[in-house]
């Protein structure tokens, strides 16, 4: 018993050391280890599981929109990127800059890619000639570097993985309708898949993407009161296909320019997953995204028959859920932790007694609630347990959030909140660029979105006190 305290004890409380506490998680949990390389991480077995699992479901949900795959290089000549000004100097402090091949100096320096939206223009420029040819709805699961500063596991690093969708219309509203539907997607995956409710909304003009016409996101609230972005969909309107001479023949026999999108969603979504649903034991996993919905616990294993029957259970759920057994020789309890701190959603055991009244325990990672179940309903019950705990997750997190949601009507009260009850703080604002500045420097927040759900705080900006245009929500972020 010694040893399973010290494995949970293994881990700072959130709200001794909220940072601490991640790192714990993600290192205890074996889901990242750090690498020679610095800034880079290694996405472990179970880390990659949770990833694949994301990658799946998103992917089938672009596939039922039309979208379709493709891969793009990952170097991009330096006179490509130039060719978007915004867009180049937007990402210019971040980029990572091939100089040699070999030994050999190269003519023309190559950018390790930090995003696609060039070499996609390139290639559109080259495939679209005709209406005929649009829209052109195309996605890509690769990896991209930006060179970070400060790094941490998921949240930020010098290399991640994505998918970026890169999508070409023959209207502004046909790209207008394309941003918000992938958006949705967004949103839908966020909430139905990983609990995690978010906010809808625009970026104001300063927090848009380089290059774009409008970038919309959505913004969910972890633990600690910061914000994550975690995933945004942006309108390019006809921007990036003047840049780069994308025009169709139109069926009046026109010459026009394409309107663009691009959308994405990366790994740091597996950092908003921790930071929303962990606890001090660990790592919390929704089990529509756990690579182990249930792990089977032989209690008093060495008992004939007892590693008989959790093999039959084990093979029998495996039909019905992502299943596995530890049959090792760690003692229960040590074993119990492990799978806490793991985050599996479900924990079985099942032991001698269990057996001669045909029964398992149920046991829930949310709350350690423990269910007594006849083993002849288990595939009909354990079914239940999970959308019972999926859905819990998804209001826990929902009443977390609404809970650390406020509203400010001056600075003074904005900073006040920010400094002693960190959350989204719901304020007016004028739309001047210079409030934002204003606020970020004294206070260190941002204008995470201007949601679509507005709502009416008072007449003037917190900030300048000048008539409001909108309500934001602002907030401290990651």
């Amino acid at each position: 018993m010694a040893q399973e305290k010290k494995f949970v004890e293994a881990i700072t409380s959130m709200d001794e050391d909220f940072a601490k506490w991640y790192t714990d998680i993600v290192k205890k949990a074996d889901l990242v280890e750090y690498s020679g390389v610095k800034g880079c991480m290694i996405i472990r077995p179970y880390g990659y599981a949770i990833w694949e699992l994301i990658q799946k479901e998103l992917d089938r949900r672009f596939k039922e929109t039309g979208h379709e795959n493709v891969y793009m290089p990952m170097f991009i000549p330096e006179s490509l990127l130039q060719k978007e000004k915004d867009h180049v100097e937007g990402f210019a402090p971040e980029v990572a800059w091939v100089t040699h091949g070999g030994s050999e100096p190269l003519t023309e320096r190559l950018c390790v890619r930090p995003t696609s939206e060039t070499l996609f223009c390139d290639h559109y420029k080259d495939i679209i000639q005709s209406y005929r040819d649009l829209p052109k709805l195309y996605n890509q699961w690769c990896s991209v570097v930006r060179w970070e500063k400060t790094t941490r596991p998921f949240l930020r690093s010098v290399e991640f993985l994505w998918q970026e969708g890169h999508t070409a219309h023959a209207t502004a509203e046909e790209a207008q309708e394309e941003t918000i539907k992938m958006l949705n997607v967004y949103a839908s995956f966020c909430e139905e898949v990983l609990a995690i409710p978010v906010i809808k909304g625009q970026k104001t003009e300063r927090e848009k993407f380089a290059g774009a016409k409008a970038t919309y996101t959505i913004e969910s609230l972890m633990h600690d009161g910061k914000a994550l972005q975690s995933g945004t969909s942006h309108n390019f309107g006809d921007g990036f296909a003047r840049a780069f001479g994308i025009q169709y023949l139109d069926k009046d026999n026109q010459l026009k320019y394409v309107h663009q999108t691009s959308w994405g969603m990366s790994t740091r979504i597996i950092g908003a997953i921790i930071m929303v649903h962990g606890d001090d034991s660990g790592l919390v996993l929704p089990p529509k995204i756990a690579p182990t919905q249930v792990i089977i616990v032989p209690v008093q294993q060495q008992v004939e028959g007892v590693l008989d029957k959790a093999y039959e259970l084990k093979e029998r759920l495996s039909k019905i859920c992502r299943v596995k057994i530890d049959d090792s020789d760690k003692m229960p309890g040590w074993k119990f932790s492990e799978y806490e701190m793991r985050g599996v959603p479900l924990r079985l055991e099942v032991g001698p007694k269990d057996i001669q009244k045909n029964q398992v325990v149920l046991v829930k990672r949310i709350n350690r609630e423990k269910l007594f179940v006849s083993m002849d309903e288990l595939e009909t019950k354990i079914p239940e347990v999970l959308d019972d705990i999926q859905t819990a997750l998804y209001n826990k997190a929902l009443e977390m959030r609404n809970s650390r949601t406020f509203t400010a009507v001056n600075l003074d009260e904005m900073e006040k909140i920010l400094n002693e009850t960190p959350g989204f703080i719901k304020a007016m604002y004028c739309g001047n660029e210079e409030c934002e500045i204003e606020i970020k420097d004294r206070m260190g927040a941002t204008a995470r979105c201007i949601p679509f759900e507005q709502e009416k705080i008072s007449d003037k900006c917190v900030c300048c006190q000048k008539e409001a245009k909108y309500m934001v929500y602002w907030g401290r972020a990651y």
